[in-house]
């Protein structure tokens, strides 16, 4: 039996999603946020010494980042619904993608996450400018460029292809909705591409999907939840 250690508004979602594609047996043991740090729980660390989710078991294997988590439960269990014939231009395709989401895509975003919460946590009121002063200046001088260079790149390749591989939705489309979902998430950047507001609003059409987010509960990046 898989069990998947799940942290609410997280990675995690795009796993518990993946096992619903697959309609694989599993186990959910979830894990809420710290309310003060918003980190995970130390918990967690019992699992993985990262402590940090998503982590699947699956008999004595513990297995825990995204990517490689998605690989190794489509390449078991998905490989005739979710992967590209192996060793083709589409293989390697899918390959780049997998990669890409955590590897380019996700850091700036992540970062701009951080530097908005450095923004908005508990200091002196008279520090208070000054932080802003100096997170608004980051995101001119490399954020905001950084991550519309992404996210232009992605619309770009996908104005020309239905899914991130091509005509046939695969497991690198799971991998590549979290980044998205947190980008969409702000109503500048669905505004700002519409191409990709439309490729996750699929993504998020697909009834395993659903019953992802049945099973899960709420999720932040969510259908519905563009709140800024």
């Amino acid at each position: 039996m898989i069990t998947l250690h799940y942290l609410e508004h997280s990675r995690a979602q795009r796993i518990l999603w993946l096992l619903e594609e697959l309609e694989l047996d599993y186990e959910l043991v979830r894990y809420q946020r710290d309310a003060d740090s918003g980190l995970a729980p130390k918990s967690l660390k019992k699992i993985h010494g990262l402590g940090k989710s998503p982590v699947i078991t699956d008999g004595k294997l513990t297995l825990a980042e995204s990517g490689a988590i998605i690989d190794y439960l489509a390449q078991r269990h998905g490989a005739a619904t979710l992967l590209p014939e192996r060793d083709t231009d589409v293989w390697w395709q899918y390959v780049y993608w997998l990669h890409y989401a955590e590897g380019s895509l996700m850091p700036p975003l992540l970062m701009r996450y951080v530097f908005e919460r450095v923004k908005q946590a508990p200091m002196p009121f008279f520090v208070r400018p000054l932080v802003g002063k100096i997170v608004a200046g980051v995101n001119r001088a490399f954020l905001d460029n950084q991550i519309h260079t992404h996210l232009n790149f992605v619309a770009d390749h996908l104005s020309c292809h239905e899914w991130i591989t091509g005509d046939r939705f695969t497991a690198a489309d799971i991998q590549m909705s979290f980044p998205l979902e947190t980008a969409m998430h702000s109503p500048e950047l669905a505004d700002s591409f519409p191409r990709l507001r439309a490729y996750v609003a699929a993504l998020q059409a697909r009834p395993a999907y659903h019953k992802a987010l049945k099973a899960g509960g709420e999720y932040r990046y969510g259908p519905g939840e563009n709140s800024g």
